[in-house]
């Protein structure tokens, strides 16, 4: 296969379990893929040197400037932003080569994700295709620096590809719990940063609304066990979040 002008960029912590598969999905096919690695204490980067040297490191500070710092070391205009956890498929590469091959109105696309927690793959309650925004032209792109959900700032529009990244996000419900104390504590520092208005109601309503969105209005039950588990997984991130929230407001306030 032909290497097309595209530059992959992944962003890696301790992935040694996940990152050559995700190395090898772009070998031969990608002009370059780099890592740009938050200080791993595993063998992450040992991996990596296998398949490519546009190796980089950084610590990981705002989700937002980390980034878009990763994805000005790209030497091609466009760039495909590829988790350590995901792969490419055959299908997607040919859609890409196409995309980016000819002339559109298009700065960026979408590119659809299917997500496994462990062998299953997650069909319902919002998680396929959920279109992603991965594959974008370096110029006309970046996130808003902020530490947590960053926007994505665009010039131009956004067209949508039609085969999958898969992800691999999760070995099992434990790994999917695993990052919800860490995603929440950057929740509530957002929202104190930005001084947002919310009490209990607000918060039981907005667990409440997520939990039957998740199950109900986007068919979560139809994975069944899987299906709940995701919803109250949506549940429980409002939940903590407001409740760290709570607590880092009462104890910013005992320190004036």
């Amino acid at each position: 296969m032909t290497r097309i002008p595209l530059s992959v960029v992944t962003i890696a912590y301790n992935e040694e379990k996940r990152i050559e598969d995700c190395l090898k999905s772009t070998q031969g096919w990608a002009d370059e893929h780099i890592i740009v690695d938050d200080l791993s204490h595993d063998k992450t980067v040992e991996l990596a040197r296998k398949y490519t040297d546009k190796i980089f490191q950084r610590r990981m500070d705002v989700e937002g400037v980390h980034r878009n710092w990763a994805y000005q070391k790209a030497k091609n205009e466009w760039v495909l932003s590829l988790d350590a956890d995901e792969t490419v498929t055959e299908g997607l590469k040919k859609e890409i080569a196409e995309a980016i091959s000819q002339e559109s109105e298009f700065n960026a696309y979408s590119i659809p994700l299917q997500t496994y927690i462990g062998d299953y793959w997650v069909r319902y309650g919002g998680w396929y295709p959920a279109g992603k925004l991965r594959l974008f032209k370096k110029s006309k792109f970046k996130y808003e620096e902020v530490g947590v959900h960053p926007c994505v700032i665009l010039d131009g529009k956004c067209g949508h590809l039609k085969k999958d990244i898969i992800h691999k996000g999760y070995a099992d419900f434990s790994d999917l719990f695993y990052g919800l104390n860490r995603q929440t504590d950057l929740e509530a520092e957002k929202w104190y940063n930005e001084n947002r208005k919310i009490g209990i109601a607000k918060m039981l309503w907005k667990a409440c609304d997520r939990f039957f969105r998740s199950y109900v209005r986007k068919q979560g039950f139809r994975d069944g066990m899987v299906g709940f588990v995701i919803a109250v997984h949506g549940a429980l991130y409002q939940i903590m979040s407001y409740a760290k929230y709570w607590e880092l407001k009462r104890t910013k306030k005992e320190e004036l």
